[in-house]
């Protein structure tokens, strides 16, 4: 989303867990379509989360959404919380 991104740029150990998968999307295909499902027709979404729990279905549509925030710093207590009210 920033000029000049790269997957060379990519830190891949800020999320070091086996379950965890990075990719990079250069044609925004990902941001793009998360904009859609949330009404922001013709946006792309960045530096965002969406937490969804273990019963979550993306077969028509996503769901249940637990939890969801940007920019990704500035909600991360957010985001712990969120994590924690799943155990």
């Amino acid at each position: 989303m920033m000029v000049g991104d790269s997957r060379d740029f990519v830190d891949r150990r800020v999320l070091n867990d086996s379950r965890v998968t990075n990719y990079y999307d250069p044609e925004k295909l990902v941001g793009s379509w998360f904009a859609e499902q949330n009404g922001d027709g013709g946006g792309i979404v960045w530096d965002a989360y969406f937490l969804y729990g273990p019963d979550a279905t993306w077969a028509t549509k996503l769901g249940p959404l637990l939890s969801t925030g940007g920019p990704v710093i500035s909600a991360s207590s957010d985001l712990a919380a969120a994590f924690r009210n799943l155990q």
